[in-house]
């Protein structure tokens, strides 16, 4: 994040400390802050257009006390309407918006504060960045409990160097959270192809509003991951389903699948019609498994993080296993370093396979489309991370060198004994 970026998201997060005291939480704050960045981005962006007249940042920012709070809330209902407002990104936004400010002073802040943000240096850095920014320090707030939704920078930016996305490709994460994943592959495409002007005008439409596909099942969360992409020029809506039900068949197939989904069991059971291994299982991490398996087109690439159970369990989690290995070449695990996650005592590995199979084998098939699996520990002897102690690209980047330049794992590997991670 270069400095005039981070000096605006610190300003902004101290704003939040601030109205803590006044009731607010860090997620509600960030809520209020989505609703009125992006009405405030499309006065910046000459975009008004794609909200009625009647409403808009220009008329919310000149009122003042009580009549500012009553246009606000009115604004929040209207602009989720969709008999008041046709465009689907704006409908995500607002759908259910609601604020949780109490006193007319503390909105008034609020668009002050935003109005004195130098927009034009944020738009010269990239108001994704800013954005991202100050989730970043949402999700890293223990107490806010959102880090269930956020996957560290350096972990995402590792796995798409390896994995590679291209132009022209689908890709997809079926638990989207706040978007991390999609957007890093569309910023490694975006380098690698001049920011798109290499491409041809329907490559790069197919790119902006097609390329990248998901869900994500919480409805805030889901709101913060379509601001998100927005800002960073992805226009490819994100669903609000659960990729567990028969709305996760609806995604289609992918060249390429990113996901870290939840690893907390949920309530509900999985009841994809599509789905033979997982089906009645509770939901969580291995049916998003199960998902990525059969969504992937033959030769398709996918990177999913995973707890060891996945890898060590009996019952379900060995059927899955084989099922895995019958339709995939498993061809490299990264064990990961423990507390990068909001879940402190969870072990998790980063699984990357490759469709193997025209169509999908059962679990038991004779023939096994993974031949060797190679595991690189990231974990042994490695110092405690957490808040004091960040991951770092650095610390990948033992890892990628030994993964080799294959995005399909085909690359010539040494194997380091048993005294090396490798």
């Amino acid at each position: 994040m270069k400095p005039r970026t981070a000096d605006i998201v610190d300003k902004l997060w101290r704003e939040a400390k601030t109205l803590q005291g006044a009731g607010i939480s860090i997620l509600h704050y960030v809520n209020e802050l989505t609703y009125l960045l992006f009405l405030k981005m499309l006065v910046e962006t000459d975009q008004e257009n794609r909200i009625p007249a009647d409403y808009g940042w220009t008329q919310l920012a000149a009122l003042e006390g009580g009549d500012q709070l009553r246009y606000y809330k009115k604004l929040l209902l209207d602009l989720g309407d969709p008999e008041i407002v046709t465009d689907p990104m704006v409908q995500a936004i607002f759908t259910d918006a609601q604020t949780h400010l109490r006193e007319p002073k503390d909105l008034k802040t609020l668009t002050t504060n935003i109005d004195k943000i130098d927009w034009f240096s944020a738009r010269e850095d990239g108001l994704g960045d800013l954005y991202e920014g100050l989730m970043q320090k949402v999700m890293s707030d223990t107490k806010s409990k959102a880090g269930q939704y956020f996957t560290p920078r350096p972990l995402i930016d590792s796995i798409i160097r390896l994995v590679q996305p291209q132009p022209g490709e689908v890709v997809q994460d079926p638990a989207a959270g706040t978007g991390g994943f999609l957007i890093a592959a569309d910023r490694y495409i975006k380098d690698h192809t001049d920011d798109l002007f290499q491409l041809s005008e329907d490559q790069g439409h197919f790119q902006r509003k097609q390329a990248f596909r998901g869900h994500e099942f919480v409805p805030d969360t889901r709101r913060l991951c379509v601001m998100n992409m927005l800002l960073h020029g992805i226009e490819s809506l994100i669903g609000l389903e659960d990729s567990c039900s028969p709305a996760g068949e609806a995604l289609g197939k992918a060249d390429v699948i990113l996901m870290n989904p939840p690893f907390n069991k949920m309530p509900g059971t999985v009841n994809r019609p599509d789905f033979s291994i997982t089906a009645g299982e509770r939901v969580g991490p291995m049916p998003f498994l199960e998902h990525a398996v059969r969504a992937l087109h033959p030769g398709g690439r996918c990177a999913i993080v995973m707890p060891d159970n996945i890898l060590f369990g009996d019952g379900t989690g060995t059927e899955l296993r084989r099922f895995l290995m019958a339709n995939c070449n498993l061809h490299t695990i990264l064990r990961l370093p423990t507390g990068i996650f909001y879940a402190q005592g969870v072990k998790t590995n980063v699984l990357f396979f490759t469709r193997v199979t025209e169509e999908i084998m059962p679990a038991d098939h004779q023939t096994s489309a993974t031949d060797t699996v190679w595991f690189y520990d990231l974990r042994t002897n490695m110092p405690a991370f957490g808040k004091t102690n960040p991951l770092k690209p650095e610390d990948f980047a033992d890892f990628e060198a030994s993964f080799g330049a294959d995005p399909k794992g085909g690359a010539e590997r040494e194997d380091e004994g048993e005294d090396g991670r490798w």
